[in-house]
């Protein structure tokens, strides 16, 4: 699940081979998913590019291309559940920061998962100065509480389709409840919904990092079981998208900063590895990388 780091750094931008120019898994003319497109965040940079072999259902396959951060910006949507505690209100300024000190050329969505919708309140845009005054303090009241916002999560995720093959990432601040189902369904393990946002994130190329804010009347409504539910999903999210999930206990955090910096470090070592996939066929595909024992985090697979 969760894996540390490549040592690639001058050489992210080198191009293999032929890569996608659009799309994450891009089509030949059968119709058929020929190259897929993976998040991979490393934990030491290097000035030299180590053996890189990538694995798909066992069988070594065939790099494209390998976009870092010199050549390639982010491609970042900042998503925010409505109903999440005031003291989330005052971290406006921190993230108007971190939008700011993104690299040239970054593309920045802000969205809001509120009651009924996904609340976008800037499409992608490289004026960073735009996305930053796009943020507004949450409405905070159960009534904008969505009862499922991995539902809102994909909604983000498919405005992605229209912009070209990179380095891309989502940073979400929710309870990570999904409760559309009841109780009993809210579990990591049970939700439909996460299980569809982490199936669809993976497709694109999506990396999720998450930071756990409580929110009004979602874990009031179980308590801890709800806390541990919503942490869960979220860590399930962040993992299995190759991201990173943050908390600070069972509470808001004091400040979300510190996340906002390991997000940013991260970024800055996080590739987006293109290769040619001998797999066309529908379904679960694993996927494996191995650089002489450097560790790396990224998805475990994908679902075509």
């Amino acid at each position: 699940m969760r894996r540390w780091g490549v040592k690639l750094w001058c050489a992210f931008a080198l191009v293999l081979g032929g890569a996608a120019d659009h799309k994450t898994q891009s089509r030949n003319v059968d119709g058929q998913v020929r190259s897929v497109t993976i998040p991979v965040t490393v934990k030491t940079p290097t000035e030299a590019l180590p053996s890189l072999a990538v694995f798909e259902d066992g069988e070594m396959q065939q790099i494209l291309s390998i976009r870092g951060p010199i050549r390639s910006p982010m491609q970042l949507a900042i998503l925010v559940q409505d109903d999440v505690a005031s003291s989330i209100s005052a971290e406006l300024q921190s993230l108007a920061r971190f939008i700011k000190d993104l690299p040239e050329g970054s593309r920045v969505m802000i969205g809001y998962l509120t009651a009924g919708t996904l609340q976008v309140r800037q499409r992608f845009t490289m004026d960073a100065e735009r996305a930053a005054q796009a943020l507004r303090v949450p409405i905070g009241t159960a009534s904008a509480a969505p009862f499922n916002p991995y539902v809102q999560v994909i909604e983000a995720l498919r405005r992605f389709d229209g912009l070209p093959t990179g380095r891309r990432a989502v940073i979400m601040i929710s309870d990570g409840l999904d409760l559309s189902r009841g109780l009993d369904a809210a579990s990591p393990t049970q939700s439909i919904d996460l299980e569809r946002a982490i199936r669809e994130a993976q497709r694109r190329a999506v990396a999720i990092y998450a930071i756990y804010a409580p929110t009004f009347g979602g874990a009031g409504l179980g308590g801890l079981r709800l806390i541990n539910y919503g942490q869960g999903s979220l860590n399930r999210i962040a993992q299995e998208t190759g991201g990173q999930a943050f908390f600070q206990g069972t509470g808001a955090p004091v400040s979300i900063e510190p996340f906002l910096r390991e997000i940013n470090a991260a970024f800055r070592r996080q590739l987006a590895i293109t290769y040619l996939s001998t797999h066309p066929e529908k379904g679960s595909h694993r996927i494996e990388l191995r650089a002489n024992g450097i560790e790396m985090r990224y998805p475990p697979g994908y679902t075509r």
